[in-house]
């Protein structure tokens, strides 16, 4: 007979290949129809809330790499918790206001902005941003993001925009916004104000200057025509220039050089010498900066007074240690003048060119004027040194153009009238990772005001009118009638109608005695408007709750969405709309670069779901240290998709062994189980229970080494390896091979569970291919909790593993000197070097099959045994036949007259089960 079909050798339709690329659209198809995220909010209704906030990505392009990471961090923790005992909504978000959607618009040929409205050119932004939203959503979608989709939070919406005004109103109730002309960021190339958060740092070329400012009034201290020294990087702010900053204590010194006489400090006289190239210097007098207060020099080129003033600002780290200072171009420069009366001159325009009030320069763009700003120093005199520096300088985060320093009339709000309440927020939240809080806690701490207001078009207007004297005007009434207005009609009833049209019918004010109002044309920075996403969503949303259990954005978003969103939330409620922050970083290409066009290293995810299918993309995800920047390559996804290809085929081995296999009546009881198969279910609670930690630390990478750990060593190398000597070789209902099956279906059902988050279409697939009744998707189920395996001895086989460890070694050893081909061809003699080990050996029953011999002998003593740390091993061919059914070599081949082939054991086992005579 064929002894071959003795055996109950594996049966599954799971496929070993994944084909995840085609497989995963029908599943997600079959998700939305079978309604599994409204079935997952249905079954863990009543359990605590869990509510993770979606930080709203940009809605403009295709997604990167870096939403991926973003979104599938989300979804692993939204699916965790909503495993293990919450009531866990996602609901995804965006924010759709913004110059990079007004950008768009203005470039699209189709789109003759001269011609519309500013309501019309709105509703096209309005329209172009929804339709990125779709676009954006079915991306992520494929991604296997499960969520709320059909009913997203978006910022344009009529509801959002009407909370959003609610916090601007309670701010300005409490006196935290208001109207100021200030220096603020200000990019000519977006021709609108900037928050700080829209700045970024690159290198730029710089003139570098030092220029004499010659003395009209010294105080007694300095004498006329003497020369005070200043050195700046930004030739064109001097123009503007009004005075020169001194710190009041000090010294500086008055240096004859030939026969002119230079004020600098006195600290700073040696650098100064050295790059000018002044020779035998000659130290007339020092003296404190405060004794030449309000002296006054004449600007190099204007017939203009310039005062000297004093200011704790001014430092002796670099330059003369005597400040040029334009009021209308920098935040020290305006404070200090304000203190001395004089106005914030600020002769450049929206376009960053100079206006009339700078004589000469009308017209010119402020970077072109460095150079003509130099020659006109040179022609009159007080050029000291040109040269040319490369320093960090301040750029718009979108255009990626410079930015400068340009007093307007701005709206801000006033973080420093309440940042101590910010500071205490920041305190009582869990920051993961925890240098968080330092950073976000710095970042407050240095904030005076935040400039909410932009010079463009598509944005929430900000809500203010102005009465007939020009006072701004913000009332309770006003705002909750702009409010509701916005809420019927959309933000761009702002723009379709008169002010008079806007306010509440009847309203009057003391600012308009004849009734005549006007509005402000200004919009919000959008960092308000995702900022305001507490109020509009948290609050305003059913299912949510403020605050939210967590914020997860990337590490820009300290300065971003984390810093409006606490700002906004402590303005309006005293308290942070969140309790836990979590960052990620920035993802890289392997070789750890930023992804850009022009080097051709950038990773699209949707590339990656059709070549690899998005559980690769998700199990990339859990296996790298996410709050640091991580690196992808194709390389990086080929070993992923290695490891995932070890889970899915122990997944297979499992489901394979589990076919003649049904829970409700096959299943052995604890107390009935082999011990081993005992031990094995108590690895899996370990398992089970540091998993459970690393999700609820939102630590991923753990979980992903640990599985694939325990698949490829606990499970593969050892259980799942000896095991086929029992499951294909004995009877169907045999005690020891039910025992197993018994270890295997709990330990694949719970590894399911456990993966589910993070691989959640692998983990659907394998779920319709366990045995037994069950629930209808593995998302429907709660994790596993850890639970207590009794009357096992854990010490025994924790100690027996080591000493495997030995005879593996051994074994190897044979095989590679031709001792042997495979292991069961050995007969292996163990001397164990202690008690324990040797109590440990004789304990163990079928210590063979657990170590894949055909025989395996403990012995006081064998000549020719290597040493090894717990036993010393003697390997050798074993003496006895194979069989033919179970491989095994034995001396009992041919025993049987039956069944000569095969071994006794074997031949019971045909004899007993297939009443087939030879």
């Amino acid at each position: 007979m064929d002894y071959k079909d003795t055996l109950l050798m594996p049966q599954t339709d799971f496929k070993m290949r994944g084909n995840l690329p085609n497989k995963e659209p029908k599943r997600q198809e079959q998700w939305e129809e079978n309604n599994l995220y409204e079935k997952t909010l249905e079954r863990t209704k009543g359990r605590p809330l869990f509510n993770l906030h979606d930080g709203p990505p940009y809605a403009n392009g295709d997604l990167h790499i870096g939403h991926a990471l973003n979104k599938i961090l989300k979804d692993i923790i939204v699916r965790q918790k909503s495993m293990t005992g919450y009531h866990a909504p996602y609901v995804p978000g965006w924010d759709t206001h913004g110059l990079p959607i007004e950008s768009a618009l203005t470039k699209n040929k189709k789109v003759d902005r001269k011609k519309m409205s500013i309501a019309e050119f709105r509703q096209k932004c309005a329209e172009y941003a929804l339709k990125q939203v779709d676009g954006q959503r079915t991306q992520f979608k494929q991604l296997g993001v499960r969520g709320d989709w059909d009913n997203p939070y978006i910022t344009l919406t009529k509801d959002y925009e009407a909370a959003q005004i609610q916090v601007f109103g309670e701010m300005a109730k409490k006196g935290y916004i208001y109207k100021g002309l200030k220096p603020v960021y200000w990019s000519p190339s977006s021709e609108s104000a900037l928050a700080e958060a829209e700045i970024e740092y690159q290198d730029k070329r710089s003139a570098s200057i030092y220029v004499a400012f010659e003395v009209k009034d010294g105080k007694g201290v300095l004498e006329q025509g003497d020369k005070i020294v200043i050195w700046t990087t930004t030739p064109w702010t001097l123009p503007a220039n009004l005075g020169i900053s001194l710190h009041p204590d000090l010294e500086y010194t008055r240096a004859k050089v030939g026969e002119e006489n230079f004020v600098v400090a006195h600290e700073l006289l040696e650098t100064v010498t050295a790059e000018l190239g002044w020779e035998n210097v000659e130290e007339v007098k020092t003296f404190k900066g405060k004794e030449l207060d309000r002296a006054v020099a004449m600007h190099p080129f204007y017939e203009r007074e310039s005062i000297v003033m004093l200011g704790k600002h001014v430092t002796i780290d670099a330059g003369t240690g005597c400040v040029h200072t334009a009021p209308g171009h920098g935040e020290d420069d305006f404070f200090v003048g304000k203190q001395y009366g004089l106005q914030a001159l600020s002769p450049v325009d929206d376009k960053g060119c100079f206006t009339a009030e700078a004589p000469g320069f009308e017209g010119m763009f402020y970077d072109d004027a460095n150079k003509v700003v130099t020659d006109k120093l040179e022609e009159v005199g007080a050029l000291l040194k040109l040269s040319f520096i490369t320093h960090s300088y301040p750029h718009d985060w979108r255009t990626k153009k410079p930015t400068i320093f340009r007093a307007t009339a701005q709206w801000f709000a006033s973080i420093k009238d309440f940042r101590e309440d910010i500071l205490e927020e920041i305190k009582q939240i869990n920051w993961y990772p925890s240098w968080g809080e330092t950073r976000l806690y710095n970042m407050v701490r240095d904030r005076e005001d935040w400039c909410i207001s932009r010079q463009r078009t598509w944005g929430v207007p900000i809500p203010v009118f102005y009465g007939e004297d020009g006072t701004p005007i913000i009332t309770d009434e006003t705002i909750s009638h702009v409010s509701n207005l916005f809420a019927q009609n959309g933000s761009n009833v702002w723009f379709e109608r008169e002010a008079k049209d806007l306010l509440p019918e009847g309203f009057t004010s003391e600012h308009s005695p004849n009734g005549t109002f006007t509005k402000e044309t200004d919009i919000m920075d959008v960092w308000f408007d995702s900022g305001s996403s507490h109020q509009a969503v948290l609050l305003k949303r059913e299912g949510h709750k403020r605050p939210a259990d967590v914020y997860l954005e990337g590490s820009d978003q300290y300065r971003g969405w984390f810093n409006s969103s606490i700002s906004t939330a402590v303005a309006v409620t005293g308290k942070a709309p969140y309790k836990n922050i979590v960052s990620h970083g920035f993802v890289l290409d392997g070789n750890g670069r930023k992804m850009s066009k022009s080097l051709g290293n950038v990773i699209l995810p949707s590339k990656v779901v059709k070549q690899y299918g998005a559980d690769i993309l998700r199990l990339w995800v859990s296996s790298v240290d996410y709050q640091s920047d991580v690196r992808i390559s194709d390389d990086i996804l080929k070993q992923i998709s290695e490891a995932y290809r070890k889970i899915r085929n122990t997944f297979r081995f499992m489901l394979g062994n589990l076919a003649d296999f049904n829970p409700e009546t096959d299943r052995v009881s604890d107390a009935e189980l082999e011990e081993v198969d005992r031990y094995m279910l108590h690895r899996l609670q370990q398992l089970v229970s540091s998993v459970r930690e690393s999700y609820d630390k939102f630590e991923f990478s753990p979980i992903y080494h640990q599985i694939h750990n325990f698949c490829a060593v606990e499970l593969s190398s050892f259980y799942l390896d000896f095991a086929k000597d029992v499951l294909y070789i004995e009877a169907k209902d045999n005690k020891r091979r039910r025992s197993i099956q018994t270890g295997y279906y709990e330990i694949l059902t719970t590894l399911v569970q456990l993966l589910t988050p993070i691989i959640p279409h692998t983990s659907d697939e394998v779920w319709e291919f366990i045995p037994g009744e069950k629930a209808e998707s593995v998302q429907l189920t709660d994790m596993p909790e850890p639970r207590e395996i009794s009357g096992l001895d854990e010490a025994k086989w924790a100690h027996f593993m080591k000493v495997r460890d030995d005879v593996l070694k051994a074994l190897e050893v044979a095989r590679n000197e031709k001792v042997i081909g495979k292991s069961l061809e050995a007969k292996v003699t163990l001397v164990p070097k202690d008690k324990e080990t040797k109590e440990v050996l004789e304990a163990l029953e079928h210590l063979h099959q657990y170590l894949i011999v055909s025989e395996a002998v403990i012995s006081e003593d064998a000549k020719e045994a290597t040493e090894y740390k717990y036993v010393n091993v003697v390997v050798e061919k074993h003496p006895g036949e194979k069989c033919e059914r179970c491989w095994v070599s034995s001396d009992t081949v041919g025993h049987d007259h039956d069944h000569p082939e095969l071994c006794t054991r074997c031949a019971s086992i045909v004899k007993e089960n297939y009443n087939v005579a030879e």
